[in-house]
């Protein structure tokens, strides 16, 4: 299994945010799914993208102390 770094997995946190507001508007819109259902999806894809930018930004605040 593949090793990633907290700011890959950020980055690709941010992504999945950008492609779920995207799609999940037109879903909602479609009928295929409810507002509340995409807005608590989209916000908790948001927190993993922000708990993934703080590990990343705290290992490279510690890489750079060293």
């Amino acid at each position: 299994m593949a090793e990633f770094t907290p700011r890959q997995k950020a980055e690709c946190a941010d992504r999945e945010v950008a492609q779920r507001q995207k799609v999940y508007g037109r879903r909602v819109l479609e009928g295929r799914m409810t507002r509340q259902f995409a807005d608590q999806q989209i916000a908790m894809m948001s927190e993993i993208a922000r708990e993934y930018r703080a590990m990343a930004d705290a290992e490279e605040a510690k890489g750079r102390l060293l």
